[in-house]
């Protein structure tokens, strides 16, 4: 079947929205009619980082839509339903038996079929899809029956999309990891998507929050969602300190979504005693004072998409925000699918918190 979806030919090169086919789908898959997709910051840090070897390539890992067709086996969802596409899973190894998928251990996130068939082609040549289980920067999308999420008719895609990486992540890293306690202190470092929904987290939890963040507008949603402080980092030369003053003691529980040096060495100088410091951004390298975080007995540890078993997170989170408990519109700003290299500029310059690319009906 012929669909328009936004190829990258080499890696740091733009998205060109093209012509491409795409498969019919295979026992587990599961083709998705796309009515929108989040871009992440993921996307983007992989795009500039590719290899050469797996262009051209086909990105996109927050598709919300409608199911199309399902191949043999599939019986979680069915036609026509709504739903929101998320990581893959292999459901079987250690991890996601224990009720860690995020974890999973089979590498099926980038990789493609396992057979090596392509689910897209271009003129008969193979472009590499499977992103995420998904690549669903395009009209249409080949999923799977374990990262494809049924979610209600009412919900908008626009909303739909970002729930099955962003929010979650952000979500999760508050509920199923850090925990926090009633009057706990957290400190939120980067209020982006994934900050501010941590923010929403913490402060539903009964958290005292604080968040950090160079963006006045990012600043001014947090104290919205009730963050009792926001700071400028660009305006203090000793974060760690100024985190202290506001929270008027030291973080129970850090969450850092930035992966910079600065900004690591100043939730580690923040940290109360026995706290700890979940890491969420994505970067490559990060040091710390082994002294101060041994005397200080604190807790580091990576975070992957909120470490959430994505059917059950969902649908929370989908239900939280009919409630008017997850104000995601604050977030989210719409882009025609055409203008997804503008979207995904604004992005990165911080002009949009939450792009969400949307398709034709």
């Amino acid at each position: 079947m012929r669909i328009d979806a936004a190829v990258v030919s080499e890696p740091g090169g733009p998205f060109e929205v093209v012509p491409v086919d795409i498969d019919t789908p295979r026992a587990g898959e599961v083709l998705v009619r796309i009515r929108a997709v989040g871009i992440c910051h993921t996307d983007l840090g992989m795009k500039a980082t590719w290899s050469p070897r797996r262009c051209p390539q086909v990105f996109g890992h927050e598709g919300a839509g409608i199911v199309e067709a399902v191949g043999p086996g599939v019986t979680r969802v069915v036609p026509g339903q709504s739903v929101c596409l998320t990581y893959r899973s292999c459901g079987r190894c250690a991890q996601c038996a224990a009720g860690h998928p995020a974890y999973c251990t089979a590498g099926l996130n980038t990789v493609g079929r396992p057979d090596g068939t392509p689910t897209l082609t271009r003129d008969g040549a193979p472009v590499f899809g499977g992103f995420f289980g998904q690549s669903s920067f395009a009209t249409y999308a080949l999923a799977h029956e374990d990262n494809t999420i049924a979610v209600p008719d009412t919900l908008s895609p626009v909303v739909a999309a970002p729930l099955g990486c962003g929010v979650q992540t952000g979500y999760g890293t508050v509920t199923r990891v850090v925990r926090p306690a009633r009057g706990s202190t957290v400190t939120v470092y980067g209020a982006g998507s994934v900050g501010l929904c941590a923010v929403m987290a913490a402060v539903h939890a009964g958290a005292q929050v604080v968040a950090v963040d160079p963006i006045a507008g990012r600043r001014e949603l947090a104290e919205k969602f009730g963050a009792l402080a926001a700071v400028d980092p660009t305006v203090t030369d000793d974060l760690g300190r100024e985190v202290i003053a506001r929270h008027g003691r030291g973080t129970d529980h850090a969450i850092d979504t930035t992966a910079r040096q600065d900004v690591f060495s100043a939730a580690v100088t923040a940290a109360e005693p026995r706290g700890d410091i979940a890491l969420v951004g994505i970067g490559r390298r990060l040091e710390f004072d082994v002294m101060g975080v041994l005397y200080k007995g604190l807790s580091i540890r990576g975070v992957i998409e909120g470490d959430v078993v994505p059917h059950e997170t969902i649908p929370e989170l989908a239900d939280l925000y009919a409630s008017g408990e997850l104000p995601l519109d604050d977030l989210i700003t719409a882009y025609p699918f055409a203008e997804i290299e503008r979207a995904a500029a604004d992005s990165l310059s911080g002009t949009s918190i939450k792009p969400v690319l949307v398709f034709d009906a």
